[in-house]
């Protein structure tokens, strides 16, 4: 889900780490040596879990107890929670996190368990049936994407598709977008202007919503759609002001100006994209594949609801990232890997996974599993179309190690407001966000050595 609470947040709630807070966590996870288990759990064992209420439900957790004969303990994920279990030394055994940007910055710290001597000898989840946005899950001491494997997607959707609603786009004449072929941003911010509908300075219909599942991931995301890198090559500054960083952060901070869909300016009453959409008060939604599990369940709107390619800038490249790619990883200093294995095998792999996979909120991470997205309706069959069509242009943007997602939106949304409300350029705005934004870059790179 994505929440708006003055500002866009994961809809997966992401890392609530301030920039002191990243600091003070990193220097106390960076001590975690690293250690290698590749024992047989037996039955009996008990798990922690640190995960949301929405990542394993009651029912879920009874029926790995039923399933795999592991009892599974939970513990509410919280940052502060997880740094004062790892340097007390009693760690949780899983941990949810967000693959695109939490596994660098772990990974880079040692806190995390090497899954590759689990993954070579597990019948359950073949490296070969594993779909490449797994690879967000991995780390080679530089960069994301290459090297071993240090945990697992449970699902996944390429986060700059957009859905639309066709009744709305016929209530303004205004054509379809193609079904195969991506949109320009330039067309998709003009066409979001024509569709927002206003009543006595009151927005009644949003012409589109493009936050991301995380700003920063985002704009990391439209820079090199723009053909560049918002991070240098070593991942320890960013550049807003480099020609293609500037052109991706016009473009939203004229998004953001313009109002035609929610901002940290202009917060969506809901919370997050799903109930206006729902309320046919969002003509776009750039949610992803996932959004297909709440459309699926309303046979009025999911008739009328399709899913698009991502954009592109005119004149760059063709990408379709994921922003996301929520799943578990262990911890090195866990006490019980093996049956922490066990219960990751069954979450990915088995019964869960499946479950998931016919639910449509997500595309399923393995291969293997990839029949039982729904495609019963005509409806679902298109967009299982344009989604198999998209796969192909998937890739993996690297995030920096050196400081979370969420203490960079933080500096982020603590500056852009006023370049957001037309009182600051956006020249000013990309030297303001290279000030603050590489002096904690700097202090986390201090911080990993």
């Amino acid at each position: 889900m994505r929440t708006q609470a003055g500002a866009p947040l994961s809809r997966r709630r992401f890392l609530a780490l301030s920039a002191a807070g990243a600091a003070t966590g990193a220097a106390s996870l960076s001590g975690c040596a690293m250690q290698v288990s590749n024992g047989v759990s037996g039955p009996g064992e008990t798990v922690t879990v640190m995960a949301t209420a929405e990542d394993l439900s009651p029912e879920l957790i009874k029926q790995a107890q039923k399933d795999i004969g592991v009892k599974i303990r939970t513990v509410l994920f919280s940052t502060s929670k997880l740094i004062a279990m790892m340097t007390n030394g009693n760690p949780p055994d899983l941990v949810r996190g967000i693959g695109a940007v939490d596994a660098p910055y772990y990974a880079a710290r040692g806190v995390m368990e090497d899954l590759d001597p689990y993954f070579a000898k597990s019948s359950v989840l073949r490296v070969d049936d594993l779909d490449p946005v797994n690879d967000l899950w991995r780390y080679d001491g530089r960069s994301q994407g290459k090297g071993p494997r240090y945990g697992m997607a449970k699902d996944f959707s390429q986060d700059s598709m957009f859905w639309y609603n066709t009744a709305l786009f016929d209530q303004a004449g205004v054509d379809y977008p193609p079904e195969l072929e991506p949109v320009t941003y330039e067309e998709w911010l003009d066409t979001a202007k024509r569709l927002t509908r206003r009543r006595k300075g009151q927005t009644t219909v949003f012409g589109g919503s493009y936050n991301g599942v995380s700003t920063i991931d985002m704009l990391a995301g439209l820079t090199v759609s723009a053909g560049g890198s918002l991070f240098t090559d070593d991942f320890s500054r960013v550049d807003f002001t480099s020609p293609e960083a500037r052109k991706a952060l016009g473009w939203y901070i004229e998004y953001c100006r313009t109002k035609v869909g929610p901002s940290i300016v202009q917060p969506d009453p809901n919370a997050w994209d799903g109930p206006t959409f729902q309320a046919n008060r969002l003509a776009m939604s750039n949610s992803g594949y996932w959004l297909g599990g709440l459309i699926n369940a309303d046979k009025k709107l999911a008739p009328l609801a399709r899913l698009a390619p991502a954009p592109v800038f005119q004149g760059g490249k063709r990408i379709s990232p994921c922003q996301a790619g929520t799943g578990f990883w262990i911890p090195s200093k866990s006490h019980n890997k093996d049956a922490a294995w066990r219960v990751f095998e069954w979450f990915f792999g088995e019964a869960p996974a499946k479950a998931r996979a016919s639910g449509g909120w997500g595309i399923p991470t393995l291969k293997s599993l990839r029949p039982l997205m729904p495609a019963q309706e005509s409806y679902q069959k298109r967009v299982l179309k344009v989604q198999e069509a998209e796969l192909k242009h998937y890739s993996v943007i690297a995030f920096t190690p050196y400081a979370t997602a969420d203490s960079l939106l933080g500096l982020f949304n603590q500056i852009a407001p006023a370049a957001m409300n037309g009182e600051m350029s956006v020249d000013i705005l990309a030297r303001r966000l290279n000030s603050a934004m590489n002096d904690q870059l700097k202090r986390g790179k201090e911080q990993v050595g």
